[in-house]
């Protein structure tokens, strides 16, 4: 009687610490091992008598298939927040250049309105441009944009 309690009582620990360990990380890996010791707890329970061997290869089933299972069905939610991240909106705006830009010197270049945020950016191009002239975004490359002279 002894041994069933304690099986019993080692999984159900260990699924409640495995739980804790998923709330802490968010990340949905952990609670499929926790809920496989919980299973693991009910059956040992009722088969008292199952050898340890039996449990940890169960465990290691009931974890991994369902693991398997849960990736083959979860899709991440697409996010379409443009906060912080360039996804090509800004490829052909117009604005006016403020600091010269040559392909020797980065320029700048502000908009009408905000572009991710911020109505002046660092502008770099391939020709030359000077102050005052409309010029296109072409590409973002990191913190920077290249733009090109508008015709």
């Amino acid at each position: 009687m002894t041994t069933m309690l304690e099986a019993q009582w080692i999984w159900g620990i260990l699924g409640l610490a495995l739980l804790a360990l998923e709330m802490l990380t968010g990340t949905l890996y952990i609670l499929w091992f926790g809920i496989a010791a919980f299973a693991l707890s009910m059956l040992s329970f009722v088969f008292p008598d199952m050898a340890i061997a039996w449990q940890l290869l169960i465990f290691a089933v009931l974890s991994l298939t369902s693991l398997f299972v849960w990736k083959q069905f979860y899709q991440r939610v697409r996010d379409d927040s443009n906060i912080g991240q360039s996804r090509g909106d800004e490829i052909g705006r117009i604005g006016v250049i403020t600091a010269s830009v040559s392909p020797r010197q980065n320029g700048s270049i502000e908009f009408a309105q905000g572009v991710l945020g911020s109505r002046q950016w660092v502008a770099i191009a391939n020709e030359e441009i000077e102050i005052g002239a409309e010029a296109i975004v072409v590409a973002v490359e990191g913190n920077r944009l290249r733009v090109s002279k508008r015709i």
